[in-house]
């Protein structure tokens, strides 16, 4: 099989070298005369550790070479990757023009070219680029899309002074694809790459670049913000963050990552709080602890617009604690749904397998008497009798008939907080945020 790289730059000189050495031969293109010169000469274009051994013993044995001619390349292979740069606009954006442009060329050669071309997108780019670019494609060639070529994006993972080691070892190869043959294809030209090979939605693939680079971002000023607290108070920060690492029950795990409702209960905003007081009292500034109040605040008020969007005027809600298997009611987000709602004139009805009004005792049953002492009123003996009476459900918890007790109830909208199920029909039910 043969492959044709367009871009020279960091990634396309690495999977250059990497793909020749894994037994593929690759061809380079590029619109610069000095990187195709260097590879012709057996020389990297980058400097970085590693890919200039690969090159000049790729270059020996004939597997490389490089051409201005994207013509010529793209004749001779099966394969285009396109690893073009994105720089950003003035404003911010992402320009696309070169991704384009690389189709447009790609598409005019497949015009008079027989066979099934596949085209891997490397460079960095938005949702729906994969889309623009199979419609280019399509239109400057005469080919139909998943018939003649396919498109596939195919993030990558390098970082700069471990990319060699980082291309054959990723977290995990991603393609995103709605074509068969090109999933196939992708899966081939990695089959010498360690970590799992995943072929996902082509969205997911082209949005999970940015998410973990944001979540970098985020990783490294939340640590930093630890180490500004913890210095002002003679703790050794590193310490601190290394007993953070140690927990991969919570800290270091999926655990928390999962799209939902706002967090609540009484440890997390108390917690947050004395943190932030703590940095606030020694004069430091936290502005990614001090964002994350608001944001949890904001999601609250984006569920309420997500309810009053189906104007109805009977709601029910099921699951009214701050989270299921509990009847802690202290901080639970839906209770700021529901006072939205009864101040508005709303009629609401509650249920929860776990709390029962007439039964609280303690804590819960102080708090509801300073902050909901009508909430009482609003409680039903079952779910069933929610469901019969409401017109709009929130459901807060999850059970293993939920599928089927939304299509028994289709005259129903359903919002869903918590993702009862991955397998719900789109219809009578919306996600907060899926």
């Amino acid at each position: 099989m043969t492959i044709a790289i367009f871009g020279l730059g960091y990634v396309g000189c690495v999977s250059l070298g990497c793909l020749a050495q894994n037994g593929y031969k690759v061809i380079g293109i590029d619109v610069s005369r000095t990187k195709v010169d260097l590879i012709n000469a057996g020389k990297p274009t980058i400097i970085e550790k590693e890919i200039d051994r690969i090159i000049a013993q790729q270059h020996t044995a004939g597997t490389i070479r490089a051409t201005t001619d994207y013509i010529e390349a793209v004749s001779q292979s099966e394969v285009s990757i396109i690893c073009v740069g994105t720089p950003s606009t003035e404003a911010g954006h992402l320009n696309l023009d070169y991704v384009y442009e690389t189709a447009r060329q790609i598409g005019s050669v497949l015009k008079d070219k027989t066979g099934f071309h596949t085209v891997l997108i490397r460079s960095t780019v938005l949702p729906g680029t994969n889309a623009k670019v199979g419609e280019i494609i399509g239109e400057t060639s005469g080919k139909k899309l998943n018939c003649d070529f396919a498109v596939v994006s195919n993030p990558e993972f390098l970082r700069e002074g471990s990319a060699v080691q980082d291309y054959y070892n990723p977290p995990f190869t991603l393609v995103g694809t709605d074509s068969d043959i090109a999933a196939q294809i992708a899966s081939q030209l990695y089959k010498r790459v360690n970590g799992e090979f995943i072929r996902s939605y082509v969205s997911a693939a082209e949005i999970i670049k940015y998410v973990n680079n944001s979540y970098h971002a985020l990783k490294v000023t939340f640590a930093n913000e630890v180490g500004n607290i913890c210095k002002h108070l003679a703790i050794d920060s590193h310490e601190v963050m290394r007993l953070f690492c140690l927990d991969k029950q919570l800290n270091i795990s999926p655990y928390y990552f999962k799209p939902g409702f706002a967090y609540g209960g009484s440890c997390l905003p108390k917690d947050l709080k004395a943190l932030k007081t703590i940095a606030h009292d020694n004069y430091i500034s936290t502005p990614v602890l001090d964002a994350i109040e608001p944001s949890n605040d904001s999601h609250v008020n984006h569920a309420i617009r997500l309810v009053e969007k189906y104007d109805c005027r009977k709601i029910g809600i099921l699951g009214v604690a701050f989270k299921q298997g509990t009847d802690d009611l202290r901080y639970s987000p839906v209770i700021r749904v529901i006072e939205y709602f009864n101040g508005k004139g709303y009629e609401i009805r509650l249920h929860d397998d776990y709390v029962n009004a007439a039964m609280l005792v303690g804590t819960n049953k102080e708090y509801l008497e300073q902050h909901m002492p009508y909430m009482e009123k609003m409680m039903l003996k079952s779910e069933e009798e929610v469901l019969n009476w409401a017109e709009l459900v929130v459901l807060n918890r999850k059970k293993a008939d939920d599928e089927e007790t939304i299509s028994r109830f289709k005259d129903k909208q359903f919002i869903d907080l918590v993702r009862v199920s991955e397998t719900i029909v789109p219809g009578n039910v919306e996600g907060i945020c899926w």
